[in-house]
C-alpha cells in the first residue's frame, strides 16, 4: 500500500510540474503606445498595448471624419458610413462589409501575428493588399501608425 501511495504521489507531482504552461516574452516593451497620420480632412490615429510578457494585447486604429459638417470617427459612425454595399460591389468579401468590420479583421490579424512582416502589397504605390481575407479597404495610413507604434515598443 505504501508503494502505491508513494506512486500516486510521484506520479501527481510529474503531472502537474510537468504541466506548467510555458510563457513565452514578446518582441516589445510593456506599455500603451500612440500614432496618428493626417491625410487632408482624415486623422488616422492607432494605440497598442503591450503586456509584462512583451505581447501585443490590444489594438485600436481609426480614423476621423468629417460628415455633414461634423467631425465623427469612421468607427463611431459604424452602418452609417455605408461601405457594406460598396464592399458588396466589389465582390471580394459575400454581402461586403462595413469600414468598422474590416478594420476589426486588420487589428485581429496583426494581433494574432504579433507584426507586419506577413503583410504583401499588391499595387506599386502600397495601398492594397489581399494579405487579409474580409479587408478590401486601402491600409497604407493604418499600415503607417501600426509600423511606428511597433517601432517604438520596439525592444
Amino acid at each position: 500500500m505504501k508503494k502505491f501511495l508513494c506512486f500516486i504521489t510521484i506520479f501527481a507531482l510529474l503531472f502537474t510540474v510537468g504541466c506548467e504552461k510555458v510563457t513565452e516574452k514578446g518582441d516589445y516593451k510593456e506599455g500603451t503606445y500612440f500614432a496618428s497620420v493626417t491625410s487632408g480632412e482624415n486623422t488616422v490615429t492607432a494605440v497598442a498595448y503591450v503586456d509584462e510578457s512583451g505581447v501585443l494585447k490590444s489594438l485600436f486604429i481609426d480614423t476621423t471624419y468629417p460628415k455633414n459638417d461634423v467631425l465623427s470617427t469612421k468607427k463611431a459612425l459604424g452602418d452609417a458610413y455605408a461601405m457594406k454595399g460598396r464592399s458588396a460591389e466589389i465582390g471580394v468579401i459575400e454581402g461586403g462589409a462595413e469600414w468598422d468590420e474590416q478594420l476589426n479583421t486588420l487589428e485581429k490579424k496583426i494581433l494574432e501575428e504579433q507584426n507586419l512582416d506577413w503583410l504583401k502589397w499588391t499595387d506599386e504605390t502600397k495601398t492594397k493588399t489581399d494579405s487579409i481575407a474580409g479587408v478590401t479597404v486601402t491600409i497604407d495610413k493604418y499600415y503607417a501608425v501600426v509600423d511606428d507604434i511597433l517601432k517604438q515598443a520596439k525592444k
